[in-house]
């Protein structure tokens, strides 16, 4: 028998069943549902979301608003070693993720990594303070109005600790300390602002 003429498959002896034509409304598309691809990615997306959530120190991850089974999970996974079961708790992870909010820990993951345009904003002001309290010791005061708590005779000591690392070429130590120590009382006056 012709193969193409009985429409037999070559194997079985019941027909094939017969060809399906094409229509065009089977390309158009579709904003019922997204397609698989689309699916994949977003899961794709959302499991590599929890393996940033993973790499996050502890201290980096209390600063972000997790869900309480979330971040059992997010623990869970940094005590697996073995490659396979790591694997398979990443995609636990991000299937935790699908029935959570990722918004608010995306925004919180970009806020740690320094890409949210206020907390960018907020370095490049501190760092313009710690320019002038190195130029300038009277921005000790501007830096007292701005933030009643700071400690102004750690910042001058600093400063003078950084001025003399300048001057004899040592690395910058307390250059940096200046801008932790300027960041520290920054946070202290943001939350105590909000309170």
């Amino acid at each position: 028998m012709n193969r193409t003429s009985g429409r037999e498959s070559r194997y079985h002896s019941s027909p094939m069943p017969p060809t399906l034509a094409m229509h065009d409304e089977d390309f158009s598309d579709s904003s019922e549902r997204p397609s698989k691809t689309r699916q994949k990615k977003a899961m794709h997306e959302l499991r590599d979301l929890g393996a940033e959530l993973v790499e996050l120190s502890a201290g980096q991850l209390e600063r972000i608003a997790l869900p309480e089974d979330i971040l059992a999970a997010v623990r869970e996974c940094r005590k697996i070693t073995a490659h396979g079961a790591h694997r398979r708790q990443l995609q636990y992870l991000g299937k935790l993720l699908r029935s959570a909010d990722d918004a608010p820990i995306r925004a919180g993951l970009a806020l740690i990594r320094g890409e949210s345009a206020a907390e960018t904003a907020r370095l490049h002001r501190l760092e313009r303070m710690r320019t002038r309290l190195l130029e300038d010791e009277a921005a000790l005061a501007d830096i007292a109005a701005t933030w009643p708590g700071a400690d102004l005779r750690q910042l001058r000591q600093l400063r003078r600790n950084a001025l003399k690392e300048q001057a004899a070429g040592k690395p910058p130590k307390s250059f940096r300390a200046v801008f932790r120590a300027l960041q520290e009382v920054d946070r202290q006056g943001t939350s105590n602002g909000e309170e």
